[in-house]
């Protein structure tokens, strides 16, 4: 088999859309002109702190990466979600409560466990929109009295020291941060229950009842370093006793209102000590949540638009951690390839996935440490008919490598895509000093 043939060969076996026609040809009619190597130059990418933030967890906590010394610093706003069929018993003791707390629900974690922090809860006096979309550089101050008293204040582990280690360990238990809030409160809620009860109809009659945290409320980091704590549900827990249908007094009940994609989530994120990484001309990086994409310049100009190109392949490949820490952060998973200027527009805002056009997703190999983009021809051709026909703009061959994480069908399917916000990093091979190869096959017809 000749080398034209061969590379014609492995060609055909690519799905991207891009050779559609070169495999129905006959054999006779197709020629193998060329198999190129072209540079790509790359660079780290500073995200900014303004990143689109639709996530359903919650982040909260202090965390310095060990193998590159940066820190992130998470704490969130939150509202809770009223059931439509949310309803408290017709009889409560004195309609009083007899305790209301706050818990978050932790679903995960990075660092130690043991390590201490201290939160603040506030009221939120500001509602946040549930039609808005929100960044990470929110400002929580934009939505509460910055002089006002707490509603309550926690010193906290990760690793609840508070209850026995068989309780800890036991198959039941749920890892959650308690925060215990002023019997008043749920006393207050529970009235105006009894006296409104229309302010409990769905979550918009809720959050605009006056009750107390029906706005929501902000759990401010004060203190602590060390974990960041994944949050997966919060919840507003209101006890009291009541009579039962029996008239059996001093029965115990519980009401709940929690937060659900039915209202806004807020995370405010503040990455510091970038500098270094983003500096660094030796290597690029990703860094999640809101931290660092790889920015790529594809050589479209060399490209030659007059031959079909039949395949193009473009490979980032991770280093290797330098630390070894029992804190070591994960590694991205997929990544997302979009051009530069598709990203600043709006990508994430107008709910776009990849279109195998001119957006790529890819998988991390951990057998071959890399991340392969095996057919990017079509957003090639796109780019060189551009140039060439005076269409270019400022950013026109350049493509964003970011952390993403993607939303499935049951039949497999990418409905949508987010940003990466678990705390991850990537060292990648790249930068001034060692430059990428872009594998690209062309064919033409006689």
């Amino acid at each position: 088999m000749t080398l034209a043939a061969a590379l014609l060969m492995l060609a055909s076996c690519d799905d991207d859309t891009a050779t559609l026609g070169v495999d129905m040809m006959p054999t006779t009619d197709l020629i193998t002109t060329d198999y190129q190597v072209y540079k790509v130059k790359t660079s780290s990418y500073e995200a900014g702190s303004s990143v689109l933030a639709r996530t359903t967890k919650s982040y909260l906590g202090r965390f310095t990466d060990p193998e590159t010394g940066t820190t992130i610093k998470n704490d969130f706003m939150v509202q809770f979600h009223c059931d439509e069929e949310f309803s408290m018993p017709d009889i409560i003791e004195k309609d009083s409560c007899i305790s209301i707390d706050l818990r978050l629900i932790i679903d995960d974690f990075v660092g130690d466990s043991l390590a201490t922090f201290k939160i603040s809860a506030y009221e939120l006096n500001k509602q946040l929109d549930p039609n808005a979309d929100y960044y990470t550089d929110i400002n929580p101050a934009d939505y509460y009295d910055t002089e006002a008293e707490p509603l309550a204040v926690k010193w906290f582990t990760l690793n609840d020291r508070t209850i026995t280690d068989s309780a800890r360990w036991a198959s039941g238990h749920i890892n959650n941060i308690r925060v215990n809030l002023p019997n008043e409160l749920g006393t207050k809620i529970i009235r105006d229950y009894r006296e409104h009860p229309k302010h409990f109809t769905n979550t918009p009659t809720w959050l605009n009842s006056g009750n107390p945290c029906s706005k929501g409320v902000y759990f401010k980091l004060e203190s602590g370093d060390g974990a960041m704590a994944y949050i997966d549900i919060v919840q507003m827990n209101i006890q009291f006793t009541y009579f039962d249908e029996g008239y059996q007094k001093d029965t115990l009940g519980m009401a709940s209102l929690a937060a659900t994609d039915a209202v806004v989530e807020a995370t405010r994120f503040e990455n510091s000590n970038l500098e270094k990484l983003l500096n660094d001309t030796k290597s690029t990086y990703l860094k999640t949540p809101a931290g660092i994409f790889t920015l790529a310049t594809l050589p479209a100009d060399q490209i030659n638009v007059k031959d079909t190109i039949n395949s193009a392949k473009l490979t980032f490949t991770r280093y290797n951690d330098k630390v070894d820490s029992n804190f070591k952060l994960a590694i991205p998973t997929s990544v997302l390839m979009v051009r530069l200027d598709d990203y600043l527009n709006g990508f994430f805002e107008n709910y776009n996935v990849n279109d195998s056009k001119e957006s790529y997703l890819a998988t991390f190999n951990s057998n071959n440490n890399t991340y392969v983009f095996n057919n990017i021809a079509r957003l090639l051709t796109i780019m060189a008919r551009e140039k060439a026909g005076g269409k270019a703009t400022e950013n026109w061959n350049k493509v964003l490598l970011i952390p993403v994480e993607a939303t499935k069908d049951s039949n497999g399917n990418i409905v949508k895509l987010n940003h990466d916000f678990s705390m991850s990093s990537a060292r990648l091979v790249g930068g001034d000093d060692d430059e990428l190869d872009l594998e690209v096959i062309y064919s033409n017809f006689k």
